[in-house]
């Protein structure tokens, strides 16, 4: 082939590319979360939740602030609607707070000033042509009920089914497509294993893992009561959440390949497993009980579920929404010594980075946009979910940045492996909404870390909202249906 020939060739398919279009039924959107951007934190009846208490509490966020008004979403929720309008987006990812509509948590007190609050957000939503998604639990805890043990009391789960039901009840009319629980994982490990999130109970060998069966049970609980209660007349759909970076071996050793799978089912698997295939995943069942019979327990740490409980909780999806932000390298260790028992310890597994990736302002974040293409054919492949929504993806910066041109180039990159899943691969990925729309408190950080595509001014008693490069390139995009400069 002549030079002239292959430049053409070239040009033919980077013009292919650029033109490549999402689906008609695609759906492009932002999300956001309760606590982190709503304020009101004690007004109009509203109960304490965990995350009210943790902040009060020296030393437990970084820069010493708290979400007692954050955005103040709780007042100007009809600005943050008008920019989403104003944006294009077909979808809105919110969360309820539990204690906003019932403050105890518990069914006895319903709080009408909280379930006016959600009726008129999903009313203006719906008055601008823009689909609520909601999530019922994202992280807020009513206080009382961690008053009475929390995800570790066995009867969490019937508490949340009484929530889900009010809220199922009160919104069920209005949305389509509900999440149970946030990323359980973040919940368990570091709230309840670890003491970096509220509650911070420091449990770190047995924490985890009651509060993952807890989880689980809770999610099943909800589904099932959506199911039989309110699906027939509702139609919508109901899905836990699952939070995953993509895991790369670090060799092509036996040694690492086993590794990355017990990192998978670990940190993913853990919640996934029971909902999509039944049970916990089986390496993990076989590891902690080895580790738990070494430390001296005539148990294992990890709770076993009943058959009533597996065929209860197997199959409590409708779809699968998917939070994902990076990709991580995977290696074997050794197995640790017998000591402090932890999750850590039981997968004996190390994590790093490829120096050559991006960094963000989070330490944990790193770009890496082909591995979301692998993540979503591995998911297909282990989970087949009929229908995936990723409901988180994004980048954070220091505060002050409007022209976050490396914003842009993360969801750029990301947004064009997806779109290559959906086009390329047949992955039936439906919709997008990325993290987020809001710069917010981002918990134990504070306000020292930025997701939003929209800059707020936390100086300023009005919480002023700039669009930033990054809100206006996503604009285009959605305008286009396609990856845009």
């Amino acid at each position: 082939m002549s030079v002239i020939g292959f430049l053409f060739v070239l040009f033919l398919a980077i013009s292919a590319a650029a033109e490549k279009q999402f689906p008609d039924g695609f759906k492009f959107g932002a999300a956001t979360a309760a606590y982190q951007i709503e304020g009101g934190w004690d007004e109009d009846g509203k109960g304490l939740s965990i995350w009210d208490n943790f902040v009060h509490e020296a030393g437990n966020i970084v820069d010493d602030s708290t979400g007692d008004v954050a955005c103040d979403s709780y007042h100007k929720y009809r600005e943050d609607v008008a920019i989403l309008k104003d944006l294009g987006v077909d979808i809105y990812r919110f969360s309820i707070a539990w204690s906003r509509i019932m403050p105890n948590g518990t069914p006895n007190e319903i709080n009408q000033a909280g379930i006016d609050y959600y009726l008129n957000l999903i009313a203006e939503l719906l008055l601008h042509d823009i689909e609520p998604i909601v999530t019922l639990y994202h992280w807020d805890l009513p206080q009382y009920l961690e008053n009475l043990g929390g995800w570790l009391n066995p009867q969490i789960a019937d508490y949340f089914g009484d929530y889900a039901r009010v809220v199922f009840e009160h919104f069920g009319p209005y949305v389509k497509y509900w999440i149970t629980l946030n990323e359980p994982l973040a919940t368990c490990l570091s709230g309840y294993g670890g003491d970096s999130l509220a509650p911070a109970k420091g449990l770190v060998g047995d924490g985890t893992y009651q509060c993952a069966y807890n989880t689980i049970k809770a999610h099943a609980k909800a589904y099932r009561i959506y199911e039989k209660e309110f699906k027939q007349e509702q139609g919508g759909k109901v899905a836990s959440n699952i939070p995953s970076p993509m895991f790369y071996s670090k060799t092509d050793s036996i040694e690492d390949i086993e590794a990355r799978e017990r990192a998978f089912e670990f940190n993913v698997g853990l919640y996934a497993h029971a909902i999509y295939r039944g049970n916990w995943p089986q390496i993990v069942i076989d590891r902690v009980a080895n580790r738990s019979k070494l430390e001296g327990y005539s148990f294992s740490r990890l709770p076993q579920f009943t058959q009533e409980e597996i065929d209860y909780i197997n199959g409590t999806f409708d779809y699968l929404t998917l939070n994902s932000y990076f990709s991580t390298i995977v290696e074997h260790t050794e197995e640790a010594p017998i000591g402090t028992p932890s999750i850590y310890s039981d997968q004996s597994t190390l994590s790093s980075s490829d120096p050559s990736w991006p960094t963000s302002a989070s330490s944990w974040l790193v770009s890496d946009p082909p591995g979301i293409r692998y993540l979503l054919n591995y998911i297909q492949e282990k989970y087949n979910p009929g229908e995936i929504v990723i409901t988180e993806n994004g980048w954070s910066t220091v505060p002050g940045i409007l022209n976050d041109e490396d914003r842009v180039t993360y969801l750029k990159g990301y947004l064009s492996n997806i779109l290559d899943a959906v086009v390329e691969d047949g992955i039936n990925v439906t919709g997008y909404t990325l993290w987020s729309l809001l710069d917010n408190f981002e918990w134990s950080q504070g306000y020292t870390q930025r997701f939003g595509i929209v800059d707020v001014d936390f100086e300023s008693p009005n919480r002023t909202r700039t669009y930033k490069s990054s809100a206006e390139w996503y604009k285009r995009l959605i305008a286009a249906r396609q990856i845009v400069d």
